[in-house]
Parts: C-alpha cells; sequence; structure tokens
C-alpha cells in the first residue's frame, strides 16, 4: 500500500528549465566563465548548483570564484522565476486526487528550501503538501538517499511504503538506494532511454499515468 509519495521539483512538478538555462547562462557570463550548453544544463538540472556548477567548471574555481558564480545565479534565478516557471498542466489535480486519497506528499529538491517554498507558494502547490526538503536540510546530496531517510524518520513512514517520482537519473538512484518505489516521468530534464536504464517501477509517458499509482490492479506495479 502506498502511503506516501515523494516528488522531486524541477522537472516533475514544474516547468522550469528556461529558468534554470537563462540563470545559469547569465551567471557563468557574468563570472566570465565558459558558458556550458544547454544539454550540459539539462543533464545536471537534477542536483544542486553546488555540486553541478563544480562539473561545469571542471572543478577549476577557487572558494571566492565559485562563491561568487552562486551568488551571481541565484541572483539571475530570482529574476527569471516569476515569469519562466510554471507548474505543468494537470499537476495540482494530480495532487489532490492523491491528498484526498489519504497519501501524504512530499517534495525533495535540490533547491535550497526558501526558494523551493517560494516556488510551490508561487505554483499554489503547497497546501496539498505535507512537508518540502531542500538541499539545505540534507548531509549528502542526490543521489544520495538521505533526504528520503529524513522524510521517513521525521514522519514515521515505512520505507516500503513510499514512492519517489522524478525525471532525473538522480531521483531513481536516490529512490532505489533508499528502497523506494520509483516512478520516472517523461516530461523533465533527462530521456526516456536515459531513465529506463535506471530501472524504474514505473514510468510515467504523461502527467495522466500518475493515477494509475493508486490503483492496485495496474500491471507491473
Amino acid at each position: 500500500m502506498m502511503k506516501a509519495v515523494i516528488f522531486d521539483f524541477d522537472g516533475t512538478l514544474a516547468d522550469s528549465g528556461e529558468c534554470g538555462l537563462l540563470a545559469t547562462q547569465k551567471a557563468f557570463e557574468e563570472c566570465n566563465l565558459p558558458i556550458p550548453s544547454k544539454e550540459m544544463i539539462d543533464y545536471y538540472m537534477g542536483i544542486p548548483i553546488e555540486k553541478s556548477f563544480h562539473e561545469m567548471t571542471n572543478h577549476i574555481l577557487d572558494d571566492t570564484q565559485f562563491t561568487e558564480l552562486l551568488s551571481c545565479f541565484r541572483q539571475a534565478y530570482k529574476r527569471y522565476e516569476e515569469k519562466t516557471i510554471t507548474s505543468f498542466p494537470h499537476i495540482s489535480e494530480v495532487l489532490k486526487t492523491f491528498q484526498l486519497q489519504g497519501i501524504l506528499l512530499f517534495v525533495l529538491s535540490s533547491k535550497k528550501t526558501d526558494v523551493l517554498y517560494r516556488n510551490l507558494q508561487k505554483l499554489q502547490l503547497d497546501h496539498y503538501l505535507t512537508d518540502w526538503i531542500g538541499s539545505d536540510q540534507v548531509a549528502h546530496y542526490k543521489p544520495h538517499p538521505d533526504g528520503i531517510y529524513k522524510i521517513i524518520e521525521r514522519y514515521s513512514l515505512n520505507v516500503s511504503e513510499c514512492t519517489m517520482i522524478g525525471d532525473a537519473i538522480f531521483d531513481i538512484q536516490m529512490g532505489k538506494a533508499a528502497g523506494c518505489r520509483t516512478v520516472a516521468v517523461n516530461w523533465g530534464s533527462h530521456t526516456k532511454e536515459q531513465l529506463l536504464k535506471e530501472e524504474p517501477n514505473f514510468f510515467a509517458h504523461e502527467v495522466s499515468d500518475l493515477y494509475h499509482l493508486t490503483n492496485s490492479s495496474n500491471s507491473g506495479w
């Protein structure tokens, strides 16, 4: 029986790819660094910038440069987010359905918690959720399962009754490492081929497929 669903945010609940792309490229430009490609930014979208930016710069930055890069990104992201971040169609209806069935809903994101909450409020999704966990609340970033463990401990859940839903391979890797059921979605940053290699328990081609998760007769689930 599924008692809790843990969602990724970017690329799963929210279409924030344009915002992340614009803010990242603007930050690298302002810091006089080689601007990463859209493909590279998309690939690393699922992990915190504290980790992904090192990958995008080949670990060449000292602490002062890296702090400046993070600051530039956060300023740019805040400028772009209001006009570019939207929830995916029908996501709110899915959350409402889960909530009405008594399923606890969480968001586990690579964003800082305050930014995550600001985005959830803007999209009017926060009232469906039991809790939201940002990267500043975990000791180890995705794909480490620390964030899932924190939710399980905080709410006295059984990991076998939890489902992790995400658009990136890091989400599926995290869920599997924790012992959760995993759902990969087809509308985010990573391709179907990349996601299926991680062998999720269920693959959602479109948002409406998520309704099947509460149907016990659903084959393969």
